[in-house]
């Protein structure tokens, strides 16, 4: 096992990482910007590194200085958490370059899969099911415009690398289109390094639904069953839940056996997920591989009972996967909701500033995922996740009652937030 691990990550998914490494007796080192330097992650961590100025290029997204600081620090591995730098081939390939281990799939299997593109194409030799669209990526926009008018209006364009609804917009005209793509590569250009886009037919009223996948480097894999991830705004996760109320069990079997496959048929080796939209027929379509861990991994964990972070160590350290498909069960019914700094009544604008106070709620079934603390300046420079709120209850019914009982009693003074959002959206009977 690692003796010392670099999180490449700030906020909540660095101390995510940083406390399933001290539950391992696994030494860690934070990175910071120069305007995180305050930052609640790095009281997790036994070192930490300023890896440069606040903008994401400068110092999240700087693939030489955090190296650097790797080596400056002696570490074996590193963990990308999710977005930055996660599922960036040519990172996973510089730590492989510099004997350092990145926790996560190899570069070869990332460039595979983390390119959405590529992805759509292994899916198709095994025969998924996949939405008409690009197989590549092209620099022309007249190629964009001859994929659009063969699969119909509407399309989404989409960044071929990273997630998190960045770089994501519909179009329903040509001219639409054109104005789109290039400002989805001006977006996919600053959140992950890469401009690359490509279009597919936009599916009207869909479910996204996707499943934990885990597989070793000795060729074993599970499922850990699915994720419904359908409650979006502009793109962007903000409500997931498990499991999904649309699934019947012989679905869930058959979305899951066919993940497996694609993550198998791309040599994938670690935690990934591998997401579907599904129909109003219910039909499901392969979407993509996220090659990371996801920010909805707790919901899975509160289901299943497995720690997906230390299983991602466990696989990247060389260990056997000990799980087979037969011991997953899900018991009782978990609901994440993704807590931003934003306004939801000035058409959700980031509200950066200083946190006066924070009261997290407490009680059976309810886990906070946070990296925020009173006090601290949420700065403006990175995505406005300030933490998670996830809940446990036997039924959906109850968890849907123990979340708006926590979201009541979720206090965040001094910065806007979607708490009240989250609230309203659950209480609707649609929901």
């Amino acid at each position: 096992m690692f003796k010392k691990i670099l999180i490449a990550n700030r906020g909540e998914i660095a101390i995510r990482v940083a406390r399933a490494c001290r539950e391992m007796g696994i030494k860690t080192v934070g990175v910071y910007s120069t305007v995180d330097k305050e930052s609640l992650h790095l009281h997790y961590c036994d070192e930490a590194v300023c890896i440069g100025e606040p903008a994401p290029l400068a110092s999240y997204l700087n693939i030489p200085a955090i190296i650097d600081a790797a080596k400056r620090t002696d570490v074996e591995a590193i963990h990308p958490g999710y977005g930055f730098l996660a599922e960036n081939p040519a990172f996973a390939k510089a730590c492989e370059e510099n004997g350092i281990i990145f926790i996560g799939p190899s570069s070869k299997a990332l460039a595979l899969v983390g390119d959405k593109v590529a992805s759509r194409i292994t899916a198709k030799k095994i025969n998924a099911p996949i939405i008409p669209g690009m197989e590549i990526s092209s620099a022309e926009i007249s190629e964009y415009l001859l994929v659009a008018q063969q699969v119909g209006y509407p399309v989404i364009v989409k960044a071929a690398l990273g997630g998190g609804g960045k770089g994501m917009h519909i179009a329903s005209t040509e001219k639409e289109l054109k104005e789109t793509i290039e400002l989805s590569r001006r977006e996919a250009k600053s959140a992950f390094g890469d401009e690359s886009v490509y279009i597919e037919k936009y599916i009207e009223k869909p479910r996204h639904i996707e499943f934990q996948v885990l597989r070793d480097k000795y060729g074993n894999v599970v499922h850990l069953c699915e994720r419904e991830c359908s409650i979006q705004r502009r793109h962007q996760k903000i409500i997931e839940e498990t499991p999904s109320p649309a699934l019947t069990p012989e679905l869930r079997e058959r979305m899951g056996e066919t993940a497996k496959r694609i993550i198998a048929a791309a040599e994938y080796v670690n935690a990934g997920t591998v997401e579907f939209l599904l129909d109003q027929d219910k039909n499901f379509y392969f979407l993509e591989v996220n090659a990371r861990v996801q920010v909805e991994h707790p919901i899975t964990e509160m289901v299943t009972g497995y720690d997906i972070v230390k299983r991602q160590i466990m696989i990247a350290a060389g260990e056997e996967l000990d799980i087979k498909q037969e011991d997953v069960k899900q018991r009782g019914h978990a609901i994440e909701t993704r807590i931003y700094a934003e306004d939801p009544d000035n058409n959700f604008m980031p509200s950066p500033g200083k946190i006066l106070f924070v009261q997290e709620p407490q009680g059976p079934g309810i886990r906070v995922d946070s990296g925020i603390f009173s006090g601290w300046n949420v700065p403006p420079h990175y995505d406005p996740i300030l933490s998670k709120l996830i809940v446990w209850s036997e039924s959906r019914k109850d968890t849907i009652a123990r979340t708006i009982n926590a979201l009541k009693n979720y206090v965040i003074l001094g910065i806007k937030t979607n708490i009240p959002f989250l609230k309203r959206i659950i209480e609707t009977p649609q929901f």
